[in-house]
């Protein structure tokens, strides 16, 4: 019996070390698996917004993340927007709720640094705290925009939207007037060699310098890509002839992948939907924001 009772207790003893070292083994990777993406989803980042090949980061460049809620009660709905206030100071966030006819209904202050704004659990709670009770909060999307110098250069927008197969996910790039700068896509199931060809560069280059009006018109031909305008989507060209082929081509539509039509549909109206819906919310916020003169880091 006492070498029963030893043997359990040896190996409970085991079982237990063995659960604190995987524990500890999954936070410290947990917490690198974690950087890891946020240094890749920056590198995204910067190469859509033209910094590629280690190209070097203007100081004067900043980013500022704004998120995006869905406040509900038993009785209306309204938006919330969680933004870095005033001129970007560590630990200083508003959280402005606009009822959905574009009319604020409170705004308060919340302390939350940049890094702990990251973490979506510390966020939710923060935000939670911030609302009137009675309330429940649900995270939206994030959106990023970016400034030099103090001005509005770009929004950085992430999305998905339904696929030929499963969900699509990706990041697009427009600029202060919502005309299109950039895609990548992050994520998708498409078929290799048919709707997988959403990834190449000559068919995400067909959206670069579209307008806004062009985006919200966007639609999709069946027929194939014109030689030249091929070589300059993919970049065979000079940088000027590229920049004249865009200017000809910015307000004509998507044509379609080969034998991969529904993909190529996928991806343009997604991409029209993630903007227009964007450049309406942004809108509203900027007029509360002046209304009201809520001082903002962009």
């Amino acid at each position: 019996m006492r070498d029963i009772i030893t043997i359990v207790v040896r190996l409970t003893v085991s079982c237990l070390l063995a659960a604190t070292v995987m524990g500890l083994c999954f936070i410290f990777t947990s917490n690198a698996k974690k950087h890891n993406e946020h240094v890749k989803e920056q590198q995204v980042m910067y190469e859509l917004l033209g910094y590629k090949g280690g190209a070097a980061i203007p100081e004067s460049l900043a980013m500022h993340e704004v998120y995006r809620y869905v406040i509900s009660n038993s009785e209306k709905q309204s938006i919330g927007y969680l933004v870095p206030a005033g001129h970007g100071e560590d630990g200083k966030f508003l959280f402005v709720n606009i009822d959905l006819d574009g009319t604020m209904i409170e705004s308060k202050p919340v302390t939350l640094s940049a890094i702990e704004a990251l973490e979506a659990e510390t966020r939710n709670k923060a935000v939670l705290a911030a609302v009137s009770p009675g309330n429940t909060v649900t995270f939206a999307d994030q959106t990023i925009v970016v400034t030099e110098n103090g001005n509005r250069i770009a929004y950085l927008l992430g999305g998905k939207f339904q696929g030929f197969k499963t969900f699509v996910h990706v990041m697009l790039a427009v600029d202060p007037a919502f005309s299109f700068v950039g895609m990548e896509i992050l994520e998708h199931e498409e078929d290799p060699g048919l709707g997988a060809e959403i990834e190449q560069d000559y068919f995400k280059n067909q959206f670069k310098g579209k307008p806004f009006a062009a985006l919200k018109a966007i639609d999709v031909v069946k027929a194939p890509i014109p030689d030249d305008y091929f070589k300059a989507l993919t970049g065979k060209v000079s940088d000027d002839d590229i920049m004249q082929f865009r200017e000809q081509y910015k307000d004509k539509d998507i044509y379609a992948l080969t034998g991969a039509t529904i993909s190529t549909k996928a991806v343009a109206y997604g991409v029209k939907g993630i903007v227009t819906k964007f450049a309406y919310r942004v809108t509203v916020l900027d007029k509360v924001l002046k209304e009201q003169q809520l001082a903002v880091s962009f």
